[in-house]
């Protein structure tokens, strides 16, 4: 199995590719401050104070498996914010960040390749993750076959097939396509086919069960499905492994009332983790709080990623 530097691959990628615009917001949000993200408007009759919260996490897995895990947390914002909470089942990344462009979802946590673009065209304002006690943070990209399979290392995908989850995802498309280019000369569409599954777990049992002969996955969500016997070490080989990137980012919508933000924020570094369903869910990644982050620094290798794939928002 070979791990290489993710910046090494994408910095020499972005030498033969053309330079794009830096980071930059939708016309509907202001960022006077120059930290990447939405302001709070001024204009009060812009701001939100809705009476129920409407909380949603980003779809790794069947949404189904998470509403009871993140209960206990909700309860604790509610209290806290003295609003009623609401969790949000979510089947795509676009259905999410459409849901908080549009004023229906007013907490969330985004997963780590579609954060730019909520940030960007939905007003998200991320400022926490899950970290361990000791404050490490992150998974890693890694591409995955099943014993048999006749792929060994990366250089066996060519000439065969390779599954996505989707175009908004960090390690299930967009840092495998960078890593593949730069370090391997392996171009989607042209070096091998590709597929697209929906989701880490539909790509992680699409593997086990030998549907896909090979796929691009998040390993925290792998990890996960292990612990819970949902798939078994011996269904799976791992091929390759990345640097650590960033997880989900947890925020709020820009437009709620700085008051309800900050009451929000609270919520998420007050929370007591100890004996709890996210804790059981969670802790097999060795997650056991959340720690403050900002996306103008955390996020700045995903940027990178986004830029030398070419990617670009539009926000229309």
């Amino acid at each position: 199995m070979k791990t290489i530097t993710t910046f090494a691959a994408i910095a020499a990628l972005m030498t033969a590719v053309p330079a794009h615009a830096e980071f930059q917001l939708g016309d509907r949000y202001s960022d006077e401050d120059g930290d990447l993200i939405a302001d709070i408007p001024t204009d009060e009759s812009e701001l939100l104070d809705p009476s129920t919260l409407i909380f949603a996490y980003t779809p790794v897995e069947d949404p189904a498996v998470y509403a009871e895990v993140w209960q206990g947390f909700l309860d604790h914002m509610s209290e806290v914010t003295g609003k009623n909470v609401q969790f949000f089942p979510v089947n795509s990344n676009a259905a999410q960040i459409e849901a908080m462009r549009a004023g229906r979802l007013h907490v969330a946590g985004f997963n780590t390749g579609s954060n730019p673009l909520a940030v960007a065209c939905a007003g998200f304002r991320p400022f926490a993750m899950m970290a361990a006690e000791d404050g490490s943070f992150g998974y890693e990209m890694e591409i995955i076959t099943y014993p048999g399979s006749g792929i060994s290392e990366v250089a066996d995908l060519e000439g065969k097939s390779l599954a996505f989850t989707s175009e908004t995802s960090n390690s299930g498309f967009k840092a495998p396509s960078a890593i593949l280019k730069a370090e391997f000369g392996l171009v989607a569409g042209e070096d091998f086919e590709t597929a697209f599954s929906g989701a880490h777990d539909a790509s992680i049992l699409g593997v086990a069960n030998q549907d896909y002969i090979a796929a691009s996955i998040a390993n925290s969500v792998k990890d996960r499905m292990l612990d819970r016997e949902v798939v078994t070490p011996d269904q799976i080989e791992v091929v390759y492994q990345s640097q650590t990137f960033p997880t989900t980012a947890y925020g709020t919508v820009y437009n709620l009332t700085p008051e309800l933000q900050d009451a929000i924020r609270e919520a998420f570094f007050t929370y007591d983790w100890e004996g709890t369903a996210l804790a059981e869910e969670f802790g097999r990644n060795g997650e056991d709080k959340f720690i403050e982050i900002t996306f103008q620094e955390n996020w700045e290798v995903i940027r990178t990623i986004d830029e030398a794939n070419g990617v670009s928002y539009d926000c229309n």
